[in-house]
């Protein structure tokens, strides 16, 4: 059983040579043409197209977080915290009823358990809060680092890419050069044949006419 293995390759195609075209220098009305069309091209268009789809309505299932997003595309300000669950309020009323003083101390309790757990909170960020900061402080600095190695490195492929490019785009665009000026010298030679046959097929047609009259004689 035979294997046949069939090996393609691919050339590239460049049908744009930007760092050696230089028509922009040379024509001055291409120029303004591209920059008609440019400034043409950047206006914001009144409607959008038909086929583009309608916006998202964003948080349609969620009342809370879509009344946030409409407060903040009005621009308004943040509603005031209520502290009112940070103060030990006393019933309005003296004495005070049996429900006031319930939920007076349901406060009390509530204000209590908050601050056990900040005390425990406080605890175990003093116990491992110096220690975990150190830890993301170092991660970040490494993160930055690497972030930083990577940006540089693309830096400098870009500018390899862009050397690259132009290097090729230079020596495409002398060998383009160097073809239209042997093309137009070989347009040249075509025309200075044709005019050359033309002059023979003149001095032939002369000479065929005097040999015609000296047959006559």
């Amino acid at each position: 059983m035979a294997t046949e293995t069939v090996s393609s390759s691919f050339t590239e195609i460049y049908d744009s040579l930007p760092y050696y075209d230089d028509d922009l220098q040379k024509f001055p009305e291409l120029k303004e043409k591209v920059d008609r069309e440019m400034a043409r091209e950047l206006v914001q268009p009144t409607s959008l197209h038909p086929n583009v789809p309608p916006p998202i309505q964003l948080f349609s299932n969620n009342p809370l977080l879509k009344a946030e997003l409409q407060r903040v595309e009005a621009s308004q300000p943040f509603p005031p915290l209520d502290s009112l669950r940070y103060q030990l309020p006393a019933p309005t009323s003296t004495p005070g009823t049996i429900q006031e003083w319930k939920e007076a101390l349901d406060n009390a309790h509530a204000q209590l358990q908050h601050q056990r757990i900040r005390q425990n909170n406080l605890a175990l960020l003093q116990t491992y809060g110096p220690n975990a900061w150190r830890i993301q402080n170092y991660l970040l600095e490494e993160t930055k680092k690497q972030t930083e190695k990577a940006a540089e490195e693309l830096v400098q492929l870009t500018v390899e890419v862009n050397r690259d490019r132009k290097n090729t785009q230079d020596r495409f665009g002398k060998q383009l050069t160097q073809l239209e000026t042997r093309w137009t010298e070989l347009i040249s030679s075509v025309l200075q044949i044709e005019m050359a046959n033309v002059a023979l097929d003149a001095e032939i047609n002369r000479l065929n006419q005097r040999e015609a009259e000296l047959a006559e004689l």
